[in-house]
């Protein structure tokens, strides 16, 4: 499985722990889904693991602000923010 280029790891976190994405919290706004497919990032203690994660983008926050997450074992939840391309060609996308 190939890692998908454009995605820089943000944290892993508990569900609910807090945590800011550009200012903002996730677990306090609603996750819109990206149509742009799933993204393969490496575990970033065990860069052997790879995981697939969906696309998101937080409701009402402008500019958008795009990441994508996933809870990668029980309650652990990581959280991988794009590069400055990505974000511009998910803006365009979207």
């Amino acid at each position: 499985m190939d890692l998908t280029s454009g995605w820089t790891f943000v944290a892993i976190v508990g569900e609910g722990d807090p945590l800011e994405l550009a200012g903002t919290n996730p677990w306090s706004a609603d996750w819109v889904p990206v149509a742009v497919g799933n993204v393969t990032v490496a575990h970033p203690s065990y860069p052997r693991q790879h995981h697939d994660l969906p696309v998101y983008k937080l409701a009402g926050h402008e500019p958008a602000l795009f990441f994508a997450a996933g809870e990668l074992s029980n309650g652990a939840w990581a959280f991988y923010l794009p590069t400055e391309p990505m974000q511009a060609f998910l803006a365009g996308y979207c």
